[in-house]
């Protein structure tokens, strides 16, 4: 009886170099640290008391930008990015 111990590994599952991974946690990264500020100093949401404050007051909070600018970062930036770096890595020397 033979039993196959190797498998078939996806070439998505091969380890990435430090510098993907490195780009694909600074968004994620921005986006929890925009929470914890949230979290830590809830007076600077005015969101949670918008009594007198304008549309804008309201929109541009620090700790909501910051979280957007993760949540962009990761979107825009970083996904071209790590395939640019993929397609690098793959290439032949």
């Amino acid at each position: 009886m033979e039993t196959p111990i190797v498998r078939h590994i996806p070439a998505r599952a091969v380890a990435r170099s430090a510098r993907a991974r490195t780009v694909s946690l600074i968004g994620p990264t921005t986006v929890a640290s925009g929470l914890i500020w949230g979290i830590l100093q809830p007076w600077r949401l005015t969101l949670l008391h918008p009594r007198g404050q304008g549309f804008w007051w309201l929109v541009l909070e620090p700790p909501l930008l910051v979280a957007g600018v993760g949540v962009i970062f990761a979107l825009v930036v970083a996904r071209p990015l790590l395939s640019d770096l993929e397609a690098r890595d793959a290439a032949p020397r």
